[in-house]
């Protein structure tokens, strides 16, 4: 490869990483029948004038396998905070106990079960596309660069990197999603 035309794979490495960490708490929000705090993360609260996470206005609990608990810090936000878990989408109903806010976690159903393995689907494709895009950002980098003197050879050889980069992602994605799938039809 030459010295003078160097790609970033670093970066292009780092982007992907990117996507993938952003499916790993996409899929830890999607609940698989038992209690995880990190179900909570994707909902914001509508605090203060601002879009606030969770647990910034409360504290979250998961006393026991089929129970959340959100202990809110401010009175004045429980309404709010109950108000976002029910419009979140995540089929939970939030039991309000003073300050204290129960999610009990009911049993998934069949139909809840394949519905939820679709959501996963959506999320890897998501990942996948933001994959490819930044595959087609690393081969702009490289036609650039040919267009700017890289030889022929050189530039076979950054485009076959890029690629195996990108297929090492995907592969990542599928099986994180095979793995998703299989904990979600799981009884």
């Amino acid at each position: 490869m030459a010295d003078d035309f160097e790609i970033d794979t670093d970066d292009l490495e780092r982007r992907m990483t990117g996507a993938m960490n952003a499916l790993k708490t996409e899929f830890a929000s999607l609940r698989t029948g038992r209690a995880s705090a990190a179900m909570l993360e994707p909902v914001m609260v509508d605090a203060y004038g601002s879009p606030t996470p969770i647990n910034q206005v409360g504290t979250v609990n998961v006393p026991e396998p089929r129970m959340v608990t959100i202990n809110v810090w401010d009175k004045s936000l429980v309404g709010k905070v109950e108000k976002a878990i029910r419009e979140s989408g995540l089929g939970i109903n939030p039991q309000l106990n003073g300050t204290i806010i129960m999610l009990p976690i009911p049993e998934l159903n069949e139909e809840r079960r394949k519905e939820l393995t679709r959501v996963a689907s959506q999320y890897a494709e998501h990942a996948r596309v933001a994959v490819r895009n930044v595959r087609r950002d690393g081969m702009d980098q490289i036609r650039k660069a040919r267009a700017d003197g890289m030889s022929e050879d050189d530039q076979k050889l950054w485009e076959n990197e890029v690629q195996a980069l990108t297929d090492r992602y995907i592969k990542l994605i599928d099986e994180a999603l095979e793995h998703k799938q299989a904990e979600i039809m799981q009884v």
